[in-house]
């Protein structure tokens, strides 16, 4: 009588474990963010950018590193997480830099942005993340 109750147990948990085990399988893993940053010196006209990059300190990192080797006096103009970022330059390197979930986006609210400081704004740089 015990074997049978046992039996029965283990069974049970058998078909417990295999369920689980599909069920886990089958939930889609979810994809690290990806981050995205650009630089920009209002001084000289260099701009600098990265993506896809594991932390918001990192692309941001790069993106400095690249701008700081065409000219000096740059900033972190935008940052972003899963989308993309647009710098738009006018007048006197005037700029305004967006992100945005789309390059359009983006590029829309940087020329927006851009326009509010300055005139004959135009996209200089946008970048997405893969993600």
């Amino acid at each position: 009588m015990i074997s049978l109750h046992l039996k029965g147990a283990a069974t049970a948990f058998a078909i417990l474990t295999i369920a689980i085990g599909v069920l886990a399988a089958g939930a889609p893993a979810k994809a690290a963010d990806k981050f995205g940053a650009i630089a920009f010196s209002q001084k000289t006209g260099a701009h600098g950018f990265s993506y896809d990059y594991q932390s918001q300190g990192a692309a941001q990192n790069r993106a400095m590193v690249e701008c700081d080797q065409y000219g000096p006096g740059c900033r972190i103009a935008s940052w972003f997480k899963n989308g993309c970022g647009a710098l738009a330059v006018g007048t006197g390197n005037g700029w305004g830099a967006e992100w945005g979930n789309t390059r359009a986006e983006a590029e829309r609210l940087a020329l927006q942005r851009c326009r509010s400081h300055t005139g004959r704004c135009q996209i200089k740089r946008w970048v997405c993340t893969a993600r």
